[in-house]
């Protein structure tokens, strides 16, 4: 392909991108319009007019995939060879760069990268020989620290506390850290980008040389740098340099990694020059489905606005699904799918994706699934059964219903951490081989025979004591064995371990942790062993075989943040509630409430026929169940766009409180009385005469769903 049709298949908007003239471009490129197409034509636009040598072009990346399938596209659009055009991502190109000027950057020229599990058990190290335990300070929490500094680009000696004990430790262990890094030639990755921002920031003649080098630097997914692959950036492509970035504020929600959707606006600022393009147009989505999403996007006020458009035709409009609870909610979703693949030879389960908050609510989807025999896989992550901190608890059960469970004794023994290294650990071993009995009879039998280290001895004695408080709790029914579960996550540090846990990850965590305590409620497969046994056998079955291989024809189950940068004919979004979705934790800050919303507009324009949100009335969270209410982003979008659904009855608008039921005996928010479960309002009426069926939140005994003809309910 020669320079006259490089650009021949653009639209109007990309091809202004592409040829743009300006120094500094900034294309705010709208989901499935056409982003890496921009990119790829603007670099081969570029060298076939003989603006820039291949070798004096910079492309950046966040992915290693992405720079290899930039690299091919390019390719396939010129002649000329690009195998010296700097083409990857952040980490790649600084690692290049530190090999190429070590000496400068006062590292051996044999050094070594590290990554985040070495950069962990340095800390950990440094935290023994500093004699903390992993149980007084977190070393995930302090590497967490470590790296936000870093990627703040301070260094120890620049720190600045605000008085917290925790980040006096961790900056010791920082200072620790670093010594032991220069001493050996490790370099984590946060310390690449730190190390090459130095590098420049130290030798303005080195910058120079290669300011000089790169006169054209691209950047991918713009709106996901952080603060210091700003500082980089900005510093090496100075006011002379064509610095072209593509991104889109809409789609920012990585902040908890620490991106920061503010360098677009930082950009404008550093560069008043800059030729701002829209890329509007989407290839992807149906008329009704963008406008849902651009309606609910222009709630945030901070952006700096796009609308998309196609032109392709309306389409099916949006469902909206009111269920009753969380198994209704998935058991919809998952004949929803087979109706549609059954109905129509054409479409595959791959077709199909299930978007979610937080990965608790796979449990009942993943249940669902396999009762209808359809295979799925959780996509970026692992299923509800094969979850570590899922794994975490069931050892803890395993070695209360068998002491012989040598597997869930090495799991859990020091777990969360109680100062059982490997070397008490090989110590109980050699016990278990001598006395040739199990790691649980063996730890018993060495800490009777006082055989142990005194520490060792007094961690093994508090592992010992948390077990037999477990084993008092007595497994008779389901109630039970779910209390017998929320008794281990608190007796046994789990749920305080997993609380110290930077990022969200360690709340996601003790959410999978409570979703299990409600598996253990819904459990229905008691055998003639018990239940306890009855419980742990249908978790070992339940994990790692059913889960569909990569590849296969399949339906993808994935968190929000897992969905972006891909499309699917299907799109089902579920648990669209407040304090679910927006989640609790955004919702006292307008930051972080402007980012939920970006996720769902992420999630909303994965779809390109057809897309289902679903609420559900109520849903139990901790063991309880609450009545919930409606997502604030589902009332953001036009109604003009949605179709109402409720299967077995009428769609009820909870918001027309003193709405008639079909017999109009009762209505919402109605007080009733009954004989057993005192008093209650009404919540919601599905049926008609004897089949009809009232949700009534009673006082004392919570949400229940009664046969009006036989509930006898008196009207207070």
């Amino acid at each position: 392909m020669n320079s006259l049709n490089v650009n021949s298949d653009l639209n109007e908007q990309q091809l202004l991108a592409v040829e743009s003239t300006s120094n500094h471009t900034l294309v705010l490129a709208g989901a499935g319009s056409g982003k890496t197409k921009v990119l790829t034509h603007r670099i081969a636009w570029c060298i076939e007019t003989g603006q820039v040598r291949p070798d004096y072009i910079l492309a950046v990346t966040f992915t290693n995939k992405a720079a290899k399938e930039m690299q091919h596209r390019i390719q396939s659009l010129i002649e000329t060879p690009i195998n010296r055009m700097w083409v990857g991502t952040f980490h790649g190109i600084a690692h290049r760069l530190l090999r190429m000027h070590h000496e400068l950057a006062n590292l051996s020229p044999q050094f070594q990268i590290i990554d985040t599990d070495d950069q962990l058990r340095i800390i950990k190290r440094i935290l023994k020989e500093l004699d903390f335990t992993d149980k007084e300070y977190d070393p995930k929490e302090i590497q967490s620290r470590i790296n936000f500094w870093k990627e703040e680009g301070v260094r120890p000696i620049k720190v600045q506390l605000e008085g917290c004990s925790s980040d006096e430790i961790s900056l010791q262990i920082f200072k620790e850290y670093e010594a032991i890094c220069i001493k050996s030639s490790l370099v984590d990755f946060s310390e690449l980008l730190l190390r090459v921002y130095e590098l420049f920031s130290d030798n303005i003649s080195l910058l120079e040389t290669y300011r000089s080098r790169f006169q054209h630097i691209l950047v991918d997914e713009f709106q996901d740098t952080n603060k210091l692959q700003y500082r980089w950036l900005n510093l090496l492509a100075s006011q002379k340099n064509n610095f072209f970035v593509v991104g889109d504020d809409d789609q920012s929600i990585y902040s908890w990694r620490g991106a920061r959707v503010e360098n677009m606006q930082k950009f404008r600022k550093h560069y008043p020059d800059y030729n701002l393009i829209r890329l509007e147009q989407n290839y992807r989505s149906s008329s009704n489905i963008l406008s849902a999403a651009n309606a609910l996007i222009s709630n945030n006020p901070s952006r700096i606005g796009k609308n998309l458009w196609t032109n392709k035709e309306d389409g099916k409009p949006l469902m909206l699904y009111s269920a009753y609870n969380e198994l209704d909610e998935a058991r919809y979703v998952v004949d929803t799918i087979e109706s549609e693949i059954q109905s129509d030879h054409e479409h595959k389960l791959a077709d199909c994706a299930i978007l979610y908050r937080v990965s608790a609510q796979s449990r009942v989807l993943e249940d669902a699934l396999r009762l209808k025999g359809i295979e799925y896989r959780v996509y970026g992550g692992f299923r509800f059964y094969d979850r570590a901190e899922i794994k975490d608890v069931l050892g803890y059960l395993r070695l209360v219903f068998s002491k012989n469970d040598d597997a869930a004794f090495e799991r859990i023994v020091n777990f969360p951490p109680r100062g059982l290294g490997d070397k008490a650990l090989g110590a109980i071993r050699e016990g278990a081989r001598f006395y040739n009995v199990s790691l649980f009879q063996a730890a018993e039998t060495l800490l009777k025979n006082e055989e142990l280290p005194t520490r060792t001895q007094k961690a093994l004695n508090d592992f010992f004591i948390v077990i037999d408080d477990i084993k008092n709790h007595e497994v008779t029914d389901n109630d039970s064995l779910s209390e017998l579960i929320e008794i281990i996550s608190l007796k046994s540090g789990l749920i305080e371990h997993f609380k110290k846990e930077k990022g969200g990850r360690g709340l996601d965590r003790i959410e999978n942790i409570n979703e299990l305590t409600i598996a253990a409620k819904d459990f229905d497969g008691v055998e003639e062993n018990g239940i306890l046994e009855s419980f742990l056998t249908q978790a070992s079955l339940e994990s790692g075989e059913t889960q569909a291989s990569e590849g296969a024809d399949c339906v993808q189950l994935m968190t929000l943040h897992s969905a972006k940068g891909l499309e699917f004919k299907f799109v089902f979004i579920l648990g669209l509630e407040e304090g679910l979705f927006p989640h609790k934790r955004s919702i006292g800050s307008m930051d972080q409430l402007q980012e939920e919303r970006r996720l769902c507009y992420v999630g909303i324009t994965r779809a390109q026929e057809y897309l289902c949100l679903t609420h559900a009335e109520s849903r139990r969270l901790h063991g309880s169940e609450y009545l919930t209410s409606l997502s604030r982003f589902v009332k953001e979008l036009p109604e003009s766009t949605i179709e109402h659904v409720r299967i077995g009855g009428s769609f009820i608008d909870f918001s027309n409180e003193g709405k008639q039921s079909p017999e109009g005996d009762y209505h919402l928010g109605q007080s009733v009385k009954h004989d057993i479960f005192g008093s209650g309002i009404v919540l919601a009426l599905e049926g008609r005469g004897e089949s009809l069926r009232i949700q009534v939140n009673f006082e004392d005994s919570g949400i229940k769903w009664l046969v009006a003809s036989y509930a006898g309910l008196k009207k207070i």
